[in-house]
Protein backbone atom coordinates (compact mmCIF):
# COMPACT_ATOMS: atom_id res chain seq x y z
CA UNK A 1 0.00 0.00 0.00
CA UNK A 2 1.37 3.39 -1.02
CA UNK A 3 -1.43 5.59 0.32
CA UNK A 4 -3.90 3.57 2.41
CA UNK A 5 -5.74 6.72 3.57
CA UNK A 6 -6.59 7.91 0.02
CA UNK A 7 -10.01 7.36 -1.55
CA UNK A 8 -9.75 4.81 -3.23
CA UNK A 9 -6.60 3.33 -1.53
CA UNK A 10 -3.50 3.35 -3.74
CA UNK A 11 -1.43 0.17 -3.98
CA UNK A 12 1.76 -0.62 -5.88
CA UNK A 13 2.21 -3.96 -7.60
CA UNK A 14 5.75 -5.28 -7.14
CA UNK A 15 7.89 -8.38 -7.36
CA UNK A 16 7.94 -9.98 -3.89
CA UNK A 17 11.25 -11.79 -4.55
CA UNK A 18 12.93 -8.48 -5.44
CA UNK A 19 11.43 -6.87 -2.31
CA UNK A 20 12.81 -9.64 -0.05
CA UNK A 21 16.23 -9.35 -1.74
CA UNK A 22 16.36 -5.58 -1.05
CA UNK A 23 15.43 -6.13 2.62
CA UNK A 24 18.17 -8.76 3.01
CA UNK A 25 20.66 -6.40 1.38
CA UNK A 26 19.77 -3.59 3.83
CA UNK A 27 20.10 -5.96 6.81
CA UNK A 28 23.52 -7.14 5.61
CA UNK A 29 24.70 -3.55 5.21
CA UNK A 30 23.50 -2.60 8.70
CA UNK A 31 25.43 -5.57 10.15
CA UNK A 32 28.61 -4.30 8.49
CA UNK A 33 28.22 -0.94 10.21
CA UNK A 34 27.86 -2.52 13.66
CA UNK A 35 30.91 -2.28 15.89
CA UNK A 36 32.08 -5.47 17.56
CA UNK A 37 33.90 -5.09 20.86
CA UNK A 38 36.07 -7.88 22.11
CA UNK A 39 37.63 -8.42 25.51
CA UNK A 40 41.40 -8.34 25.10
CA UNK A 41 43.69 -9.36 27.95
CA UNK A 42 47.19 -8.12 28.75
CA UNK A 43 49.12 -10.10 31.37
CA UNK A 44 51.88 -8.63 33.52
CA UNK A 45 54.18 -10.08 36.16
CA UNK A 46 55.27 -8.22 39.31
CA UNK A 47 58.94 -8.24 38.23
CA UNK A 48 58.28 -6.62 34.82
CA UNK A 49 61.10 -4.56 33.31
CA UNK A 50 60.50 -1.04 31.97
CA UNK A 51 60.97 -1.99 28.29
CA UNK A 52 58.50 -4.87 28.58
CA UNK A 53 56.07 -2.58 30.38
CA UNK A 54 56.27 0.03 27.60
CA UNK A 55 55.70 -2.64 24.92
CA UNK A 56 52.62 -3.99 26.70
CA UNK A 57 51.37 -0.43 27.20
CA UNK A 58 51.61 0.14 23.41
CA UNK A 59 49.52 -2.99 22.86
CA UNK A 60 46.93 -1.76 25.37
CA UNK A 61 46.81 1.61 23.57
CA UNK A 62 46.28 -0.13 20.21
CA UNK A 63 43.48 -2.32 21.60
CA UNK A 64 41.74 0.70 23.15
CA UNK A 65 42.04 2.72 19.93
CA UNK A 66 40.45 -0.18 18.05
CA UNK A 67 37.53 0.10 20.49
CA UNK A 68 38.08 -3.08 22.52
CA UNK A 69 37.67 -3.62 26.23
CA UNK A 70 41.03 -4.52 27.86
CA UNK A 71 41.53 -6.57 31.02
CA UNK A 72 44.93 -5.96 32.61
CA UNK A 73 46.05 -8.90 34.76
CA UNK A 74 48.97 -9.29 37.16
CA UNK A 75 49.88 -12.94 37.68
CA UNK A 76 51.56 -13.92 40.95
CA UNK A 77 53.60 -17.10 41.40
CA UNK A 78 54.77 -18.72 44.60
CA UNK A 79 56.27 -16.21 47.03
CA UNK A 80 55.20 -13.28 44.87
CA UNK A 81 51.83 -13.44 46.67
CA UNK A 82 53.55 -11.74 49.61
CA UNK A 83 54.12 -8.65 47.42
CA UNK A 84 50.63 -7.91 46.12
CA UNK A 85 51.25 -4.18 46.70
CA UNK A 86 53.82 -4.32 43.86
CA UNK A 87 51.06 -5.60 41.56
CA UNK A 88 48.77 -2.82 42.73
CA UNK A 89 51.52 -0.28 41.93
CA UNK A 90 51.81 -1.65 38.38
CA UNK A 91 48.03 -1.49 37.84
CA UNK A 92 47.91 2.08 39.19
CA UNK A 93 50.77 3.01 36.87
CA UNK A 94 48.87 1.49 33.90
CA UNK A 95 45.79 3.44 34.96
CA UNK A 96 47.80 6.68 35.11
CA UNK A 97 49.55 6.04 31.77
CA UNK A 98 46.26 5.33 29.98
CA UNK A 99 44.25 8.09 31.66
CA UNK A 100 44.11 10.31 28.56
CA UNK A 101 42.56 7.69 26.24
CA UNK A 102 40.96 5.02 28.47
CA UNK A 103 38.79 4.89 31.56
CA UNK A 104 38.92 2.32 34.31
CA UNK A 105 35.74 0.22 34.31
CA UNK A 106 36.58 -2.00 37.29
CA UNK A 107 39.10 -1.14 39.99
CA UNK A 108 41.99 -3.53 40.74
CA UNK A 109 40.79 -6.72 42.48
CA UNK A 110 42.73 -9.69 43.80
CA UNK A 111 41.12 -13.02 42.92
CA UNK A 112 43.16 -16.08 43.76
CA UNK A 113 46.67 -15.61 42.37
CA UNK A 114 45.63 -12.93 39.85
CA UNK A 115 44.96 -9.25 40.31
CA UNK A 116 43.06 -7.58 37.49
CA UNK A 117 41.23 -4.46 36.35
CA UNK A 118 39.34 -3.53 33.17
CA UNK A 119 39.84 -0.55 30.87
CA UNK A 120 37.50 0.70 28.16
CA UNK A 121 37.78 3.42 25.50
CA UNK A 122 36.61 6.90 26.41
CA UNK A 123 33.81 8.53 24.50
CA UNK A 124 34.74 11.52 22.33
CA UNK A 125 33.27 13.95 24.89
CA UNK A 126 35.34 12.46 27.72
CA UNK A 127 38.49 12.55 25.56
CA UNK A 128 37.96 16.24 24.76
CA UNK A 129 37.36 17.05 28.43
CA UNK A 130 40.57 15.25 29.53
CA UNK A 131 42.62 16.98 26.79
CA UNK A 132 41.22 20.35 27.88
CA UNK A 133 42.15 19.68 31.52
CA UNK A 134 45.69 18.64 30.53
CA UNK A 135 46.08 21.76 28.39
CA UNK A 136 44.96 23.94 31.33
CA UNK A 137 47.48 22.21 33.63
CA UNK A 138 50.31 22.86 31.15
CA UNK A 139 49.32 26.52 30.77
CA UNK A 140 49.13 26.96 34.55
CA UNK A 141 52.56 25.34 34.99
CA UNK A 142 54.04 27.64 32.33
CA UNK A 143 52.61 30.66 34.16
CA UNK A 144 54.11 29.46 37.45
CA UNK A 145 57.49 28.84 35.76
CA UNK A 146 57.35 32.32 34.25
CA UNK A 147 56.68 33.89 37.67
CA UNK A 148 59.54 31.90 39.22
CA UNK A 149 61.98 33.18 36.55
CA UNK A 150 60.91 36.79 37.15
CA UNK A 151 61.31 36.45 40.92
CA UNK A 152 64.60 34.52 40.63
Amino acid sequence: MVAPGAQPPVAKIMDFGKYRYEIQKKEKESKKKQKKTELKQMKFRPKIDDNDYQTKLKHIRRFIEEGHLVRVTIMFRGREMAFTEKGLEILNQVMADTANFAKCVSKPKLEGRDMHMSLSPMSEDETRRVEKQEKEKVEQKEKEDGKAEIEG
